[in-house]
């Protein structure tokens, strides 16, 4: 039960046992019917003003004491069942020494009628019920705020997984799709020169810049779930380290002078590991012809058998005015989610990128 509706089921309950009380008691009926009327009132007032706390158990020796005088001398009266109430309402609304002391205060009444009345049979039985009424209701309200708590730490997880799943597919669109326009440009512009003197070559080097629109689309379809479908026949493959050589390739047909050296075996990165050096050389390629349009650049795979190196330097001069962007960041981010690291920045012989994956 939750704390809203253990406040107001506490004085419904309390009300029904003060009835019992007045039927069973031995007290003149004046005496009950006040008794019975403080009951009440007190657990209506407390319930409305003081929920949960001390002041919960300030006000409840009002009830307590409405229940002993019904019960007085006579542990068969149903009035008695009141305390276990009671003892439920302060252990599931209020922390555990308010729940405690209150338990102390209701034992009071029992434990005094037994010590005057030790002939009448009974009054252990509603020690002990009062006692395992206050645990029992202790622990499931230390369960109930566990699950609460569960319920909120999992929200958290789950808004924190959708943020960072979020930033992981608009890292891949960011490289998918600035991999395809500088490259695209580069068919494109190659075209133009050649539209003239050569339509042959101007037509095939528009032939190829289709070709990578289309296969950049068919990534990105990949990278989002197109549409959040289960059907793989429609989920293109995402690229992995063994399709690093066609990805030079690519380059080198829009015009761009790559140089690629590549050692070991790259199906040992697996998966996800090799969608991250896929997409690191792609992104330094990348930066390498949108910065430094004509370089060389040079291309080093090489997988061991502790972790795999990638590093791609462009052979410009370094720009002194050159700081990490964007690009940079994110490649050093995508090394780091796979156990890895990276490193960025002008060299003396040009720009270095260079990344160590675990295999």
């Amino acid at each position: 039960m939750t704390e809203w509706g253990t406040r107001a089921a506490a004085p419904a309950a309390l009300a029904f046992f003060a009835l019992l009380g007045v039927l069973m008691t031995r007290q003149s009926t004046p005496v009950a019917l006040w008794s019975a009327a403080g009951i009440v009132a007190a657990a209506l007032a407390l319930a409305k003003w003081a929920p949960s706390g001390w002041r919960l158990a300030a006000g409840l020796v009002i009830p307590i004491a409405g229940l002993v005088v019904l019960g007085h001398e006579q542990s068969s009266n149903l009035s008695w069942m009141g305390l276990c109430v009671i003892a439920a309402w302060a252990a599931l609304t209020s922390a555990l020494p308010v729940a405690l002391t209150t338990l102390v205060v209701l034992l009071a009444g029992p434990v005094g009628e037994w010590a005057i009345h030790p002939s009448e049979p009974g009054w252990g039985a509603w020690v002990i019920g009062t006692a395992f009424t206050t645990i029992a209701c202790v622990f499931a309200r230390r369960l109930r705020l566990t699950v609460v708590e569960l319920n909120r730490t999992r929200a958290e997880l789950a808004e924190r997984s959708r943020a960072e799943e979020r930033s992981r597919i608009a890292g891949e669109v960011h490289d998918v799709i600035g991999h395809a326009l500088t490259v695209s440009l580069l068919h494109i512009g190659s075209a133009r020169l050649a539209l003239d003197d050569e339509p042959e070559e101007a037509r095939a080097s528009l032939v190829e810049a289709e070709r990578l629109a289309r296969q950049s689309l068919e990534e990105v379809r990949a990278t989002v779930g197109l549409m959040r479908t289960d059907d793989p026949v429609r989920m293109a493959p995402l690229p992995d380290a063994r399709d690093i050589t066609d990805l030079v390739d690519s380059f080198r047909r829009a015009g761009a002078a790559v140089e690629l050296k590549v050692e070991g075996d790259l199906s040992s990165l697996g998966s996800a590991r090799g969608l991250a050096a896929y997409r690191i050389v792609q992104e330094a390629l990348t930066n390498a012809a949108r910065h430094a349009a004509g370089e060389p650049v040079a291309v080093c795979v090489i997988a061991g058998k502790a972790d795999v190196t990638v590093t791609v330097r462009n052979g410009g001069a370094p720009d002194p005015a050159a700081t990490p962007g964007s690009g940079l960041d994110g490649m050093r981010e995508r090394a780091e989610s796979v156990g890895g690291r990276l490193t960025g920045g002008p060299v003396p012989q040009g720009w270095l990128v260079e990344a160590v994956l675990p295999s």
